[in-house]
């Protein structure tokens, strides 16, 4: 958090990165649970993926699976917001969708890594269409509030320039054998090369307005026919707002393992994977339940819940077994009896803060004036980036993007506004990248994770320190209590995370009960 308030969401989401909160995935295939003993029952709680992965996997190898969930559906933060579509949050909001017909937004989870093979398994098997999200654009937008006069530029342009200063900076400090560290001719040859080829030099090794260099951030009269086809080519912007403006920020963001190319989305949005697993375990569940209590001894475990369709009376629900996959904002609230390392650490792993604006335009203006073609525009105020959407190209009528995706600092201060506030805000930030904004406007949500009642937050934020300390009592068996979700993962924040945990808990959970561990 500290780093997302000193140096934006990209900074705080590579830190997120490299202290194991988004990494590679480790996904071999469907576990193979065999030897289950006849009449083992287990309770899950929580419908969402890493619960409903759960409970199927587990009813295949011939366990007896409830799932009890406090939602009125299943899917937990895989969800999407339609026209029709009601939100309530804590504090009393209530959003009404009023979208068009087709139209969406993904308040969570929105793409997927081509490295999340567990997940991407998993939409084959239960017959979920994908299709690509685009999250590269080069003619989207990248705008800074304090250079440029504000005015944003298209992301090849900046990206153009950028790379070639800088490989021209290098190519002198080459040639003038300034270097720290001393190259022998041949390297200094290659490098020089390189520098040239990467840049888009000239021959002194100036990086200038040029054809060659136009061919990658464009021309100001672009390639036609006849008589006037000659193309005008281009000229850099300033090396010094290039630098200054931190705009290069986001060109490394795409480096990110997460979050490159290729990636993935369902046709239809987020909520087909959820309804995908649904379809499969939609028998086990019971929605609208409220867990109270989680105890356990020798011989099984007893979870207590007010049914809330029920005038919320008190019930008791038994199982040999439980799967726990209620978010730790929510469960560190709720009387389990574990053991005292597995309660600390339940407590330790705060959730991040996040919140998504979803705004709807009369006409697809990014694409017919502008021409984006999906990606995200990306922006130093706080509504950080508009992901523009990666379906319907070229349709008429009205159409919804993200705009805005804020976490830490931000997200906060958009929690703190009402929902009419947040969309306001981002009206007026999105703005400055797009002036038919007002014009084109017609309705929008925004959502606040730290207001939804049932996970309080967005993802487990764990630190290197609370990882070390509190990370293998979470994920270990106490007694007859599994935890599972994106939490006890280092896949976190991502539904990969999810069924990663979910997949290792009831592996481990298999082998106890056969009396293999």
């Amino acid at each position: 958090m500290r780093i997302g308030a000193a140096a934006g969401s990209v900074a705080m989401y590579q830190a997120m990165t490299r202290l194991g909160h988004a990494a590679g995935t480790d996904f071999r295939g469907p576990p193979a649970l065999t030897g289950t003993r006849k009449g083992s029952t287990v309770l899950v709680l929580g419908a969402g993926l890493a619960g409903m992965l759960a409970a199927y996997e587990l009813r295949k190898a011939g366990y007896t699976v409830r799932i009890l969930e406090y939602q009125n559906r299943s899917g937990g933060r895989n969800f999407t917001l339609r026209g029709g579509d009601t939100l309530a949050e804590l504090g009393g909001a209530v959003q009404h969708v009023q979208f068009a017909r087709g139209n969406y937004i993904n308040p969570g989870p929105w793409r997927i890594p081509y490295h999340h093979q567990a997940i991407l398994h998993y939409c084959k098997q239960f017959g979920v269409a994908l299709e690509p999200f685009i999250e590269v654009n080069h003619n989207s937008l990248l705008h800074s509030s304090t250079t440029f006069g504000g005015v944003p530029q298209r992301y090849r342009d900046y990206m153009s320039d950028f790379t070639g200063y800088t490989a021209e900076l290098l190519g002198k400090a080459i040639r003038q054998d300034k270097l720290d560290q001393p190259i022998g001719p041949d390297e200094k040859r290659d490098l020089l090369a390189a520098m040239h080829g990467w840049g888009l030099l000239d021959k002194n090794g100036n990086y200038v307005s040029s054809v060659s260099a136009s061919f990658r951030r464009g021309f100001d009269k672009p390639l036609g026919g006849g008589p006037d086809g000659a193309p005008i080519p281009s000229k850099p912007l300033p090396r010094s707002d290039i630098m200054k403006s931190g705009l290069w920020e986001w060109l490394s963001f795409n480096m990110n393992y997460e979050m490159q190319t290729t990636m993935f989305q369902p046709v239809g949005g987020m909520d087909m994977i959820g309804k995908g697993f649904a379809k499969q375990v939609g028998d086990l569940v019971t929605h609208n339940v409220k867990v109270t209590k989680i105890h356990q001894d020798a011989g099984g475990v007893t979870v207590s819940f007010e049914d809330m369709g029920k005038n919320n009376a008190v019930s008791e629900a038994k199982a040999d077994w439980c799967v726990c996959t209620i978010p730790l904002s929510v469960l560190s609230q709720i009387d389990i009896q574990v053991n005292p390392a597995m309660k600390a650490a339940i407590g330790a792993v705060p959730y991040a803060s996040s919140v998504k604006v979803g705004l709807e335009f009369k006409r697809r203006f990014w694409e017919q004036d502008e021409q984006i073609y999906g990606g995200i525009s990306f922006t130093d105020q706080p509504i950080s980036q508009i992901s523009y959407p990666s379906t319907g190209y070229f349709s008429d009528g009205r159409s919804v993007l993200l705009g805005g995706y804020m976490f830490g600092n931000a997200a906060y201060a958009f929690a703190g506004m009402t929902p009419e506030e947040r969309v306001q805000a981002a009206l007026d930030q999105g703005s400055k990248l797009h002036k038919q904004y007002r014009d084109e406007f017609l309705n929008g949500v925004g959502v606040a994770w730290s207001r939804m009642p049932w996970t309080l937050g967005c993802c487990g934020t764990w630190n290197e320190e609370s990882r070390r300390t509190h990370y293998k009592a979470l994920t270990e068996i106490d007694n007859r209590i599994v935890l599972a979700g994106e939490h006890a993962s280092y896949v976190g924040c991502w539904q990969e995370g999810a069924l990663l945990s979910s997949l290792s808990a009831i592996t481990r959970l298999h082998q106890r009960a056969i009396g293999a561990a």
